[in-house]
């Protein structure tokens, strides 16, 4: 892992587990709970993805804005922060921080092609204002690591190349949680190879042993993700619809 993470803001920001499941105050007078919060997270980093497959940025820039879109609802509220502005506020923000610049007009355009709801159409002035606020809520920290910049490396090491595909998978799936905000990205990373190790019946004890980390911590990781996947057979759409129309409309 390269040392420059550990002087970095983005480490500094890392949380521990129970200080990302809170609700915000107002969210919880709407009657926001716990798993509406984390539904509509989820719903608001799959219409990220969308948007980004759109306007055509690399997925580096999804996790950038994933990760910006997470951190903004430890700080602020769903109420104060209309969640379908903030979505493309985010990608908007993460594409110039990750020099691959979308206009905001592009974005605007991709947004009324998607979705027929008013409720999700906003408009430039809108994108622009909103990036300011996601820029405080930020305190302007906008250096994110991502799993994925050790991943090729970790692969080759561990002999474990044919397994690119599926391990970097793996990874895109870790920003439908809050993994990013509570764990260094290298973690991540292992906990996605061990995984795919497990399920391509692969052995790398050996290789973990010899790491300088807490394979625990690791395996701690990849159970998350697991139990994710196990939970998310049982999202459905209605269920997502029910805590979207907790959120206050425009």
């Amino acid at each position: 892992m390269s040392a420059n993470f550990w002087t970095s803001s983005h480490y500094k920001e890392l949380l521990e587990a129970e200080e990302v499941d809170v609700v915000h105050q107002l969210d919880k007078e709407r009657g926001i709970t716990l798993d509406d919060f984390k539904l509509i997270k989820l719903h608001m980093s799959n219409y990220i993805a969308r948007l980004a497959q759109n306007v055509k940025v690399r997925q580096r820039v999804v996790a950038t804005a994933i990760t910006y879109m997470r951190r903004v609802y430890i700080r602020r509220s769903m109420t104060e922060y209309d969640p379908r502005l903030v979505a493309p506020s985010c990608l908007y923000l993460a594409s110039k921080s990750e020099e691959s610049t979308v206009q905001a007009r592009l974005l605007v355009f991709y947004i009324k092609k998607l979705y027929s709801d008013d409720k999700y159409r906003y408009e430039i002035k809108d994108i622009l204002d909103m990036e300011m606020k996601i820029l405080e809520a930020l305190n302007y920290y906008l250096v994110i690591f991502h799993p994925y910049r050790s991943l090729s490396q970790l692969l080759q090491d561990a002999g474990m190349n044919d397994t690119a595909q599926l391990t970097w998978g793996l990874v895109n799936d870790t920003y439908k949680m809050d993994l990013i905000l509570i764990h260094p990205p290298h973690l991540i990373a292992l906990a996605c190879i061990y995984i795919a190790s497990v399920l391509k019946d692969k052995e790398t004890t050996a290789w973990f042993e010899e790491l300088r980390v807490d394979v625990n911590v690791v395996k701690n990781i990849s159970m998350e993700i697991l139990d994710f996947y196990d939970g998310h057979k049982m999202i459905t759409d209605e269920r997502v619809s029910a805590a979207m129309s907790k959120l206050v409309g425009k």
